[in-house]
């Protein structure tokens, strides 16, 4: 008998998920497969029929980032039940994983640019300030949802044009907030020296998350619409002369900026006041002009792998972070000058039970292990606020026993990488929103993710979508 060859597949059945459908934006069933050392989902619409979505260029890191996943923080309180499922119910709901590790407070829609790549639509058109009893009422709110909150996040708009801008950082400073960020598009810290200084004066506890999408011209008109590069090193020397910590952070699109990723992290090593560098791949949500999915989109897997050519930081330093691994990775060094010498390069083993290589067996110090591993979560954690990031890297560097902690250690000496991809209407999961730690509050005291706030909240979307599932559960009742 001569029988018929059976055909293998030409990938590999990872597992199945829900995501959208990247036309009508509905939850549809969606296949995670792995062929060759891509990650892609197949996602099937009823309507819209099937479409395949790459996810990552390397299946080996993105395996290794479900060695990362660790239980969930839950908040103090919840802000809305959980009626419709995940991603319908935001508010947060309990059917939500994670609690605020990274909280933003927008506090206007207006700014003195306007962005061609603007997640939220800001302009110069745009006139709306928040009050400052409004701001006072979200900050409540995540007070009360988290305790001791670990970062705020003041935005916009451009959050430094507001005319009660310094009376709400005092806001956030007489709430037991660790840590509070600016993000901020530099234009005012670049043309005001004596802002910077009253900046300056809070500066503890305080830092600038600036805008830095480029060192080029064509790539600032493509993302920004103006040619920012003298406000951008303005900027820096006003903060540098003023010693404002600052994290420079860049929003990465394919064949704009993707080639200068090594170039921005070497160029921050060259300032004294910058702790560090944040890459966000672009996220196809607001204002997104002419983006094009097969030509503009790029993965945290290759942003990462740029990262690990510079140098800087190896393929084993930059990790996935266990608070949300498949959105976030990491790498956190000793810094001295424009040298850095990586944390995570010092630990053998990828999961988060190593120890120093050649030194001690995890086996024989089991007590060491746990130590260790409890530090190592504690410092990679989003949560780990740069207030004191320092402390926390000398308590783990306490834990590898031939390694001393360097004399006078300060947040200055760290230095980190970040990235942090948001998802969109191509790469959503639920599984994935479920754990994210970066989180809008509302002016209505909603604690929503960035992901899906941006996809559903901010424009009301959701309520037309509420009102579809819940006519649908009626007729469905009345046809039972």
């Amino acid at each position: 008998m001569n029988a018929p060859l059976r055909k293998s597949r030409p990938y590999i059945f990872w597992g199945q998920t829900q995501s959208l459908c990247e036309t009508c934006l509905k939850l549809v069933p969606t296949k995670i497969q792995i062929s060759g050392n891509e990650v892609w989902y197949e996602k099937r619409c009823k309507e819209h029929g099937v479409q395949s979505t790459l996810v990552s260029t390397d299946a080996a890191y993105w395996r290794l980032c479900k060695d990362f996943i660790k239980p969930g923080d839950r908040p103090l309180q919840f802000q809305h039940r959980t009626e419709f499922g995940c991603p319908y119910d935001c508010g947060l709901c309990p059917d939500h994983e994670q609690h605020s590790c990274l909280a933003l407070i927008e506090i206007t829609e207006h700014c003195n640019l306007t962005c061609p790549v603007c997640f939220a639509e800001s302009s110069p058109a745009r006139t709306k300030f928040t009050p400052l009893a409004t701001v006072e009422r979200m900050l409540d709110a995540l007070v009360a949802s988290e305790g001791e909150p670990d970062l705020v996040q003041i935005s916009g708009g451009e959050p430094t044009l507001h005319p009660d801008f310094f009376e709400i950082l005092d806001a956030v400073r007489a709430r037991p907030i660790r840590h509070v960020m600016i993000n901020t598009n530099g234009l005012r810290i670049a043309r005001e020296k004596d802002f910077v200084a009253r900046l300056a004066e809070n500066k503890r506890g305080l830092e600038v998350y600036l805008q830095f999408d480029s060192l080029q011209r064509d790539a600032l008109i493509d993302l920004r619409g103006a040619d920012l590069r003298k406000i951008r090193q303005q900027a820096l020397e006003n903060l540098e002369h003023y010693g404002v910590s600052t994290t420079l952070v860049a929003t990465i699109k394919r064949g704009v900026n993707d080639a200068e990723i090594g170039d921005i992290v070497r160029h921050a090593l060259t300032w004294k006041c910058v702790r560090g560098v944040t890459l966000q791949p672009v996220q196809d949500a607001g204002r997104n002009e002419n983006f094009d999915k097969t030509t503009d989109r790029i993965m945290l897997s290759e942003i990462r792998t740029r990262v690990v050519e510079t140098g800087v930081f190896g393929d084993k330093d930059m990790i996935p972070l266990p608070c949300n691994p498949e959105s976030i990775s990491i790498g956190y060094g000793l810094r001295n000058g424009e040298k850095v010498l990586p944390l995570t390069s010092l630990l053998q083993q990828e999961q988060l039970v190593a120890v120093m290589p050649n030194t001690i067996s995890p086996e024989k110090y089991p007590m060491l292990r746990e130590k260790f591993q409890e530090k190592f979560l504690d410092l990679f954690s989003l949560s780990s606020g740069p207030l004191n990031t320092s402390e926390r890297v000398c308590e783990l560097l306490c834990c590898l026993p031939s390694f001393e902690v360097p004399q006078g250690l300060t947040y200055e000496n760290v230095f980190r990488v970040t990235i942090v991809q948001f998802l969109d209407r191509f790469n959503f999961c639920v599984g994935n929103v479920k754990r994210s730690c970066i989180h809008f509050v509302t002016e209505q005291g909603a604690i929503i993710p960035f992901d899906t706030y941006n996809l559903f909240y901010r424009n009301g979307k959701i309520d037309g979508i509420r009102a579809s599932l819940a006519a649908q559960a009626s007729e469905g009742a009345l046809q039972a």
